[in-house]
């Protein structure tokens, strides 16, 4: 009984939690959020204000000012893609920073990033907030993957006391959404839905922001009060629709067990889910010492209404939350389409007044004298007052009828809704260049500056969104050195040049000498987060500039102009086009060719220089029988030693060269022999040492 009492007591205090910050502005920033995305959407008028509207038979524009604008910003962004690399500071290496960066691409590359950070860049320009989510995932590797995912902002709910950008200095963070009595089953198991479900039923719920119902007719053909294995129903008959589940990351101080490097005083939590034989391997290798010492840890509560679906330690030592706010000042986040609501408001309103005195100059009235309308009546006249080559047959002696002059518009009004458009392109900081609406007579020099300088304008949505992604990259590493700790293959896969695509290993033990290699769970990195053009843009660049350079003249291979352009099957025809200029490396049909056609050039060789050598022995055998003729003379002796002289040099050179080759050819079968094998496996399983929880409360993946 005391540990139900116990669970109560923490449900109450997560669900005081979330009440204190939800009415302390998170409710207002919903309302905001709603209407920002309906202004982008192009739903800019109230029903209050289109009911008034139509009653009067006045007309409701909208003329979507803001779409433009934000897909303008959005479309930058997209061309700006993530590069994460990693240099070494303190105690880590060159080589190690290589591998890292290497592992970040493959992440990024595995978790669709770049489509991650367009759906959290969208909602920080639209919504104000934007949110990615970075955690561990066993569902599918037993070593466990990063994944990276964004999150509904609507649903995060954050600590009304902070004041800072960074989640570090944060007291708490709440993620609150609706589940369904399935989707509770699904994620923390049978026995807390059956408990929620208990819960729900008596009645004994937190109010109506907790638990959402459908009301059932009780006058139907069949019984609906009566439950079946799909629907629930509470005591006064009202279906279970939803309950809310607030899941809260937040710091508690704890006494923790960290390592102490003695020379350098730095010191690194021991990871809960490491086994003592692991953490002993660690401290000798590393040669660190193992202290207590009490810190912050991040305690993970989830709840459903007054049930604890979940309560531990979270496995991570940082919120799994990333925020991404457009502007922020000092506890105040806000986007870019809250400041163009007004400017759009009043450009629909100036529109739609414009076409309601066009209309009213088109059919303002007559003024008729009572009877003296022949060929039709006053209401016809009414009717079809404003059609072209209307007759009109009025009565001898009467006063014709004479048509009511409309008012003028008003001078200026056409010139307010152009002040508001460019109210609205001056506020976003977003100008015709960037659009695409320039005249057409301005330089192509002149449009490019006005980019440039719309460009500035905006360039504090992409620093914050830069400050994001230094966090975000900062998380990643995090979680690799605690979770990428045995032996792993990663393979490293290049879309443009499929030749270079490679297979990297991290933590991998030397037989020989005990060493880890590549050990990414030690050492020390600074982060540098940079952004590049996107794959396509990058594609096209690099096809007009090599072909412009191939046109000046420069020898680009005509592989180069292939490998960039978007032509199907590219890879083939690039390797036809090596193969066909001598640039490709040799099959192995062709290698074999080559070293028999080297080994029959070394034979020939060999046989040169024998027979050089046998004619030195002739000449020297001749020099010596000439010796005893004393007809011979000395030109002739001198001629028979030059002779000597030059076949030895030849001798020389050929030994020389034929001693290359033989160096060459032995160089290529070593190579040859420690090529890596490209079809080996794409990763090796090694130890299981993380825990399930590692993933989502629970134990079981969101």
């Amino acid at each position: 009984m005391a540990k139900k009492a116990d669970s109560i007591e923490v449900a109450n205090k997560n669900w005081q939690r979330y009440i204190r910050a939800r009415d302390a502005g998170h409710t207002d920033y919903i309302d905001i959020a709603k209407k920002c995305n309906n202004f982008y959407m192009g739903e800019q008028w109230s029903q209050k204000d289109l009911d008034a509207l139509k009653a009067t038979g006045r007309p409701a524009l909208t003329i979507n000012q803001i779409l433009p604008t934000i897909n303008a910003i959005l479309g930058e962004q997209a061309n700006k893609r993530l590069d994460i690399r990693f240099l070494p500071n303190e105690d880590g290496d060159i080589e190690t920073a290589t591998v890292l960066t290497k592992l970040a691409r493959q992440i990024s590359t595995s978790n669709n990033l770049d489509y991650v950070e367009s759906q959290v860049f969208a909602d920080g320009i639209i919504e104000e907030r934007g949110y990615f989510d970075i955690r561990m995932d066993f569902s599918n590797n037993i070593q466990g993957d990063i994944k990276i995912t964004s999150v509904d902002p609507r649903t995060v709910v954050l600590d009304p006391d902070a004041r800072e950008y960074d989640p570090d200095t944060w007291s708490d963070v709440i993620v609150s959404k609706w589940m369904t009595l399935n989707e509770i089953e699904l994620t923390y198991g049978k026995e807390k839905r059956k408990e929620v479900e208990n819960r729900v039923a008596i009645g004994d719920t937190q109010g109506n922001d907790s638990v959402t119902y459908i009301t059932t007719d009780l006058d139907t053909f069949g019984d609906s009060t009566k439950t079946s294995y799909l629907d629930t129903y509470d005591e006064n008959g009202r279906k279970i629709g939803k309950v809310r589940v607030i899941d809260r990351q937040c710091k508690r101080i704890k006494k923790i067990r960290v390592f102490v490097d003695l020379n350098t005083g730095d010191t690194r939590p021991v990871p809960d889910n490491w086994s003592e034989e692991k953490v002993q391997a660690v401290r000798k290798a590393a040669n660190l010492q193992i202290t207590t010492k009490f810190q912050e840890r991040i305690r993970w509560t989830v709840t459903a209404d007054n049930v604890v679906l979940h309560d531990d330690w979270s496995p991570y030592s940082h919120y799994t939350i990333v925020p991404y706010f457009p502007y922020f000042r000092r506890g105040k986040p806000f986007g870019v389409v809250r400041n163009l609501l007004s400017p759009q408001e009043q450009y629909n309103k100036v529109k739609s007044q414009e076409l309601h005195i066009v209309n009213s100059t088109a059919n303002s009235g007559y003024m008729v004298e009572q009877g003296s309308l022949t060929n039709m009546t006053v209401d016809d006249l009414a009717e079809r007052g404003a059609e072209t080559g209307l007759v009109v047959e009025y009565a001898p002696n009467a006063t014709p009828p004479n048509k009511i002059q409309p008012n003028q518009i008003p001078t200026g009004l056409d010139r307010i809704s152009q002040k508001t458009a460019e109210d609205i392109k001056s506020i976003s900081g977003i100008t015709d260049a960037m659009l695409g609406t320039t005249s057409p007579e301005v330089s192509g020099r002149a449009i490019e500056a006005k980019v440039s300088r719309g460009m500035i304008q905006v360039q504090v949505p992409f620093d914050n969104f830069n400050r994001s992604r230094n966090i975000l990259a900062r998380r990643m590493l995090t979680l690799i050195q605690a979770y990428y700790t045995d032996h792993r293959i990663i393979s490293i896969v290049d879309d443009v040049e499929p030749e270079k695509n490679e297979q990297i290993e991290i933590n991998k033990p030397d037989p020989v000498t005990g060493e880890i290699l590549n050990d990414v769970t030690l050492g020390k990195y600074d982060i540098v987060v940079s952004s590049v053009p996107s794959r396509n843009t990058y594609n096209d660049t690099q096809f007009v500039e090599a072909m412009s350079m191939r046109n000046a003249g420069v020898a680009i291979p005509d592989w180069v102009p292939i490998q960039y352009s978007t032509l199907d099957n590219k890879e083939e025809l690039v390797q036809v086009v090596k193969q066909m200029t001598g640039m490709a490396p040799p099959t192995p049909e062709e290698a074999q060719l080559q070293q028999q056609q080297m080994q029959l050039q070394m034979q020939m060789q060999q046989l040169q220089l024998q027979e050089m050598q046998a004619k030195i022995q002739q000449l020297n055998s001749q020099a010596v029988l000439n010796q005893a003729k004393a007809q011979d003379t000395v030109t002739d002796g001198d001629d028979r030693e030059l002779e000597v002289l030059k076949l030895q040099s030849e001798i020389a050179a050929k030994q020389a060269e034929l001693e290359t080759k033989l160096r060459i050819a032995g160089i290529q079968a070593q190579l040859a022999m420690q090529k890596p094998d490209m079809k080996g496996p794409q990763a090796q399983t090694g130890r299981y040492n993380q825990t399930r929880s590692a993933a989502a409360p629970g134990g079981r993946n969101n």
